[in-house]
This record gives structure tokens, C-alpha cells and sequence, in this order.
């Protein structure tokens, strides 16, 4: 009888259906499509609530992040002139001290100047500015189609409201709290600062002792492109800002415009804030224009502005900060939205760069020209 049968008998499997079998999830309520769903959404909450918690004790302890990540970005500023200095023998600490001096006095300078500039024409700014404002309402009545003035005093209200709250960024000098925390994050920003410079390098490789092999490789390309865009950052936009305030503060000289340095003062200040802070400085210059000198020469002063602002797009940036800072428009519009409701001015001022950061930290995710697979861009026969 066959059963009992001496000879063994072979069985044959097909390997590709063994293996698509074995790895075949089990089914359950997890495993179908919904299950999926619902796992990936669970994930998603998770994530955020921790992105969340990040956020919020971020916060509270302001004091000490602001100050850290403004150091971070003035070193990686200067990284290149420390490189220099000690390419050519100068002692570390020599190289750090004349550079953290250089940007105090620099940073010194930029604030006596805003000061002095502003300090004795402030209110003659304020009063044209607002004068203009008037003006152009007046203007906006005399228009063929009715529009509610209630409505227009409502949204200067919000408008003044906004401007003089503590989001805005006034309420931060106000009482006696508030200087002790500039203070001491100022003191705390310089300390940090000094280190970064001197040790900058080792103090990274201390981050990266628990990581080996890829993972070593990828963290030191991470903090490789993390000084990389945030020295690119602030190189490039305050040799944009210093352009644009020379070019618009010339024009508005020529123009005869009152306040010509505090508004050139304000435009390199405000060039710090990508898209919006030039569009607010050239409607400040254009106002004060328009009160004191008429129309012509307020559209005069528009012309101007959009000039400048022309030759910085298409030409400066794209020369000063090549591709380390390619963000589309829209990202850059949502990064600032997201960067004022959080942080207020300095949130506008950190949320760009912060972005970039984030976004070439993927290119380099998987290699130096490598970025991470969610981010490569697909081939058309891949799309096909």
C-alpha cells in the first residue's frame, strides 16, 4: 500500500507564493485598509501631541531658547571667519574673542543706530504715517461703490490693537520683568555665543557619541547643513537688507522725503521679515510720502520700493544665498504665519530660516546629494 510505502514522497512548493504567503499579515481588524487607516492616524496624533508639548514648553522657557538659537545662528554666521582665523594660526581663543566682540559691537551699532535715528522723530513719523492712513480712507470715500466706514474703523482698531500688543513684540519692554529678561537673556545669548564659537565642532561630536555608523554619518550631515543654511541665512539677508535700505533711503533722500533714515533704518530692520517686511516698509515710506510731499511723489516712492524689491529678488538673492534657501513662496507665507502666531515679530524673524533648515536637513537625509525618500523627485517614467 501506498501509505505504508517505503519510498518517501516530494512534495514541491512554489517559493514565490510561500514567501508572499509568510509575509502576509495575519487578518484581523488591524489588517485591512480601514485598520491601516486608523493605525497611521493614530501615529499622526501622537506625533503632534508631542510637537505640541515641544512647542508649549518651548514657550515657557523662552529666556533660554531664544537666546540659544540666536547664538547658533550668529555662529554659524561667523563660522567661516573662525575657520579662516584658525586656518592662519590665529589661537582659538584669540579667534573667538575679536569675533564675539565684532558682533557685539556690530549688533551694538544696529541698535544705537535704530535708536538715534528713530529717538527724535518717532512721533513726527507716527503723526505723518497716520496722517497718510487718514488720507487714504478720505481717498476710499470718494470711490464709485459704498463701503461701511464702521467697518473700516473696526479693522483700524484691530489693526492699532495688534500693533500695540504684547504679541506685536511692545509688550516685551514693558515693566520691570520684562528688562530683567532681555537682560539676562542678553547675558546668557553672549555666554553661549562665546562657546559655540570656541567649541562649536567638539561640542557637536559630544551630541553624537550614542550614534555609530550610518547613523553617526547621517547626524554629522545633519549639523554639516544646519551651519551651512542658517550662515548662508543671515550673511545673505543682511547684505540684502543693507542694499535695500541704501537703495530706498537714496531715493527717498532725492525725493526730498522727511524721515528719510529712520524709514531706511526700518527697511533693513524689516528686510529681515521675508516678503512682508518689505511690502511694510515701503507702505510706511510711502505714506509719510504722500502727507508730506502729495501723490506723485507718494507713487514715485511705490516705484522705488518695487525696484529694489525687483533687483532683490531676481538678482541678489538668487546671487548671495543661491539654492541654500530654495522654499517655494507659499512655504514661505505659511512659515511666517505659523512663526508670528507662535513667537510674535521674532517668530516672523526665525520661522524662514528654521524652515530651511528642516528642508535641507531632508536633502541630506540619506546622503550628501541623497534626500530622504519621501522628499526625491520622481522620474517621469516613475510618475507614469
Amino acid at each position: 500500500m501506498a501509505l505504508f510505502g517505503s519510498t518517501p514522497r516530494t512534495v514541491r512548493l512554489e517559493g514565490s507564493r510561500v514567501d508572499l504567503e509568510a509575509r502576509r499579515a495575519p487578518w484581523s481588524l488591524w489588517a485591512d485598509g480601514f485598520g491601516r487607516l486608523a493605525i497611521r492616524s493614530l501615529q499622526i496624533i501622537v506625533v503632534l501631541l508631542i510637537a505640541a508639548a515641544l512647542i508649549v514648553g518651548t514657550q515657557q522657557i523662552t529666556v533660554v531658547t531664544i537666546p540659544v538659537v540666536i547664538a547658533l545662528i550668529l555662529a554659524s554666521a561667523f563660522a567661516p571667519v573662525m575657520g579662516w582665523m584658525r586656518r592662519h594660526g590665529v589661537p582659538s581663543l584669540l579667534a573667538t574673542i575679536v569675533t564675539l566682540l565684532t558682533i557685539v559691537v556690530l549688533l551694538g551699532l544696529v541698535g544705537w543706530l535704530l535708536v538715534w535715528a528713530v529717538r527724535n522723530q518717532w512721533d513726527e513719523l507716527y503723526g505723518q504715517a497716520e496722517e497718510g492712513v487718514q488720507q487714504v480712507i478720505a481717498w476710499i470715500g470718494t470711490l464709485p461703490f459704498e463701503i461701511d466706514q464702521a467697518q473700516i474703523d473696526e479693522w483700524i482698531a484691530s489693526a492699532t490693537d495688534f500693533v500695540t500688543s504684547a504679541q506685536f513684540g511692545s509688550g516685551a519692554l514693558a515693566g520691570v520683568s520684562a528688562v530683567a529678561n532681555f537682560i539676562t537673556g542678553f547675558v546668557l545669548l553672549v555666554v553661549v555665543l562665546f562657546f559655540f564659537l570656541k567649541d562649536g565642532p567638539q561640542l557637536w561630536e559630544f551630541l553624537l557619541r550614542p550614534f555609530r555608523g550610518a547613523h553617526y554619518a547621517r547626524a554629522r550631515r545633519i549639523g554639516d547643513k544646519t551651519v551651512t543654511t542658517l550662515g548662508s541665512y543671515i550673511r545673505g539677508t543682511a547684505a540684502v537688507a543693507f542694499v535695500d535700505a541704501v537703495g530706498i533711503g537714496i531715493g527717498l533722500v532725492i525725493l526730498q522725503v522727511p524721515l528719510a533714515l529712520p524709514l531706511a533704518v526700518l527697511v533693513f530692520l524689516l528686510a529681515f521679515i521675508p516678503i512682508v517686511g518689505a511690502t511694510l516698509a515701503g507702505i510706511l515710506a510711502a505714506l509719510v510720502a504722500l502727507v508730506s510731499n502729495g501723490l506723485v511723489n507718494a507713487l514715485f516712492v511705490v516705484g522705488i520700493v518695487v525696484l529694489v524689491n525687483q533687483l532683490e529678488g531676481n538678482f541678489l538673492q538668487p546671487v548671495l544665498m543661491g539654492r541654500t534657501l530654495k522654499l517655494h513662496a507659499f512655504v514661505v507665507l505659511i512659515a511666517l504665519t505659523i512663526g508670528t502666531v507662535l513667537g510674535g515679530v521674532l517668530g516672523a524673524v526665525l520661522a524662514v530660516p528654521i524652515t530651511a533648515v528642516a528642508w535641507g536637513i531632508a536633502q541630506v537625509w540619506d546622503g550628501e546629494d541623497t534626500p530622504a525618500r519621501w522628499a526625491r523627485q520622481k522620474r517621469a517614467e516613475e510618475v507614469a
